[in-house]
């Protein structure tokens, strides 16, 4: 391999583990804000954010777009949580 292959390749291989770096510490960012909100459903969160992470992975600039995409994810398993929460509510309170 010449120098300017090994070069390339390195920079690349740095680039990669910079994008990679900042996915992952999104990733944990939109986690922690969001998991106790979503304690009863952590598993769900996860899956949010492998959902979030494949379709940022899909576009050209992945570690711009996934934050907004888990967030928006993430929102989503919340409002879902909230409404298991009122349904088990309502429907103990009809058990009673």
């Amino acid at each position: 391999m010449n120098y300017t292959a090994e070069f390339n390749n390195n920079r690349f291989s740095r680039s990669c583990q910079k994008i990679l770096t900042q996915m992952k510490n999104a990733r944990l960012a939109v986690y922690r804000q969001f998991r106790d909100v979503i304690a009863d459903h952590e598993q769900a969160l996860r899956l949010a954010l492998n959902e979030a992470e494949a379709l940022a992975w899909q576009t050209p600039f992945p570690q711009l777009v996934f934050q907004d995409l888990a967030e928006e994810k993430a929102r989503a398993v919340q409002a879902w949580s909230i409404h298991q929460r009122e349904v088990q509510a309502q429907t103990s309170g009809v058990r009673s």
